[in-house]
């Protein structure tokens, strides 16, 4: 839901439809393409609003994901039949931002969300009861306590479920009537929800985490699965991070200068350089730690890093504010890992040209 004006400035996260309520208005004002019943845009504008681009009237629209255009032209598309969507991948790889931004274009609304758990049960995805009320007056629809998937179905919205892996193989099972049938049974009160034009769902899993539950081929089929791969390139993650960084920045309110570009770059060389298990000139092979060492990873590394040249130096972003961080990101596992990240650092930061400090303000956290 929008929040009042005069609370916006305190708001650490806006919700995408509020964030980018300007972008978002032009492209609907602009949009003249036909458009699937209950959608706020046409799939063509959600499109440029996830990838970006200028329209007739020259305004400009950020682009929220950069990566293969077609995967997100396969998203939209799905979101349009009436299959669900399922966004694959490894930790990091802008599943949940895209599921929210899809949302947030199609159906104005991000927030019918239900966060997968190994505690969510059936009542997270179906619906609960107003105890009180229950008891006082029997059961209700007024006692009915609708989940973010009743809400979807009842408004023609699109619902988003994220960890789908991460919730018990009985629960996932849970969506399967409400993804064949398009139907909601309550047989508490002998009635049903039955999906309005619009209603979809998006789900989010990976399968890199431990204690993952496998979805059931059944769950499987009544979704169109598109994976979101890593970066393709350094340049691609380099963007992707210096674009993320400034957004946060600035609702952090963070007075550090702009992060260097070259700082950038070098946290996102050793990620990928780790991650891939070999240097970027494909000459040395490395050990690879146990965490995903993930695009998300690096913009939090370096949002540390501009925590610490604010409070705790002179506002620059130097190898020493985020020494700390990259050590953190890396050495998961205290022993395994240590050993991969001190082998990096004395055959490939030592060895380096310009990455001394670097090296000497990790080996004194190390």
């Amino acid at each position: 839901m929008s929040q009042p004006a005069a609370d916006v400035s305190t708001i650490l996260r806006r919700h995408a439809e509020d964030e980018y309520a300007e972008e978002l208005a032009a492209l609907a004002a602009a949009d003249d393409r036909e458009r699937p019943p209950s959608w706020r845009l046409s799939p063509w504008a959600v499109r440029t609003y996830l990838l970006g681009g200028t329209l007739p009237n020259g305004f400009e629209v950020r682009a929220k994901y950069i990566g293969n255009a077609r995967l997100i032209e396969i998203a939209v598309s799905t979101l349009a039949t009436d299959r669900a969507l399922l966004l694959l991948g490894v930790p990091g790889t802008a599943k949940s931002w895209v599921s929210e931004h899809l949302a947030a274009a199609i159906a104005g609304d991000s927030t019918l969300l239900v966060q997968g758990t190994a505690g969510t049960d059936e009542a997270a995805l179906r619906y609960g009861w107003n105890y009180a009320r229950l008891i006082a007056e029997g059961p209700s629809e007024k006692a009915l306590v609708p989940s973010p998937l009743y809400r979807a179905m009842r408004e023609g919205k699109i619902a988003r479920v994220e960890e789908l892996t991460r919730m018990p193989s009985e629960v996932q099972d849970t969506l399967i009537t409400m993804l064949s049938e398009k139907t909601l049974p309550i047989p508490e009160l002998g009635i049903e929800v039955q999906a309005r034009r619009g209603f979809n769902v998006i789900g989010t899993a990976n399968n890199r985490d431990k204690g993952v539950n496998d979805l059931s081929s059944a769950l499987t089929r009544r979704f169109n699965a598109v994976v979101l791969p890593t970066p393709a390139t350094l340049e691609e993650e380099v963007s992707i991070v210096t674009r993320r960084v400034a957004e946060t920045g600035r609702a952090l309110a963070l007075p550090a200068e702009k992060p260097p570009m070259e700082e950038i770059r070098r946290l996102v060389t050793i990620f990928r350089e780790l991650r891939d298990g070999v240097t970027a000139d494909g000459k040395t092979k490395l050990k690879s730690p146990s965490g995903s060492l993930s695009t998300a990873e690096a913009i939090s590394v370096m949002n540390g890093g501009l925590a610490m040249a604010t409070y705790f130096g002179d506002g620059a972003v130097r190898a020493g504010d985020l020494a700390s961080g990259i050590t953190g990101a890396i050495v998961k596992d205290p022993v395994q890992d240590r050993i991969v990240w001190m082998e990096y650092l004395q055959t490939v930061v030592k060895e380096r040209d310009g990455w001394k400090d670097l090296y000497r303000s990790c080996m004194e956290i190390v």
